[in-house]
């Protein structure tokens, strides 16, 4: 009898929303730390912002054991690189390359990694931020997001980034959208992470919360204005 092949047909833990932007010192990851098994929120400390190599960063939303697959893949690319000892080193570009044929590898095979992945990085003084879906497309951009976050952030994103952005204002504005996806998307939760790549090297932050204020108009009376009885 032949082997069995086994294919994931649905996610099972996924994470929700990655957003990335460049700013004019480098670029800028958030996600929050959520596990959710269904609709339910079944962990709250999953850390999906991963660091590859010496400058660049890696998000991730979707099912959490493939994106466990994927890094483990980037570490033996990483581990092999380093082992040629040739003076040079795989940047997010190379990087992002490799990501994009192992997503479109697996999906020829019907048996896809479910994810979308956000990568940013900065080489030889070029920030470098793109995005790849489950199915291998790929695009690079000013500023990029996964899940709710193409939905809720980047209209946000489109009105208020600048090109010249310091740290401060592009940490401001990802934390404007955090909190919307916190308010709008129900698998996502006020417990956060933020990763910053500059040429001096990579950052991520310990998990914060934002503050809420559950007092607005809309949240007090969300059926004003609604046709119907209920």
């Amino acid at each position: 009898m032949g082997s069995v092949v086994r294919c994931d047909r649905y996610p099972y833990v996924t994470g929700s929303s990655v957003l990335g932007i460049k700013y004019k010192d480098g670029i800028l990851l958030a996600s929050d730390t959520a596990g959710c098994y269904g609709s339910t929120v079944r962990y709250k400390s999953v850390e999906r912002l991963k660091r590859i190599g010496d400058n660049t960063i890696l998000g991730a939303s979707g099912e959490i054991s493939d994106f466990q697959a994927i890094t483990n893949l980037l570490d033996e690319l990483i581990t092999e690189d380093w082992m040629w000892d040739d003076g040079n080193k795989l940047g997010p570009f190379e990087i992002h390359n490799y990501l994009n044929r192992v997503m479109y590898n697996r999906r020829n095979k019907f048996d896809p990694l479910w994810n979308s992945l956000v990568l940013g990085g900065i080489k030889k003084g070029k920030k470098y931020l793109g995005m790849v879906s489950m199915i291998g497309v790929h695009f690079q951009d000013n500023h990029v997001a996964t899940g709710f976050g193409n939905h809720l952030a980047r209209p946000i994103f489109r009105d208020e980034w600048k090109e010249d952005m310091t740290l401060e204002e592009g940490v401001k504005l990802l934390e404007k959208c955090l909190l919307v996806l916190f308010y709008r998307d129900r698998s996502a939760i006020n417990k956060f992470q933020m990763a910053n790549v500059t040429e001096g090297g990579i950052t991520i932050t310990e998990p914060f919360a934002l503050k809420v204020n559950w007092e607005l108009e809309a949240f007090r009376n969300p059926t004003k204005g609604a046709e119907g009885s209920w």
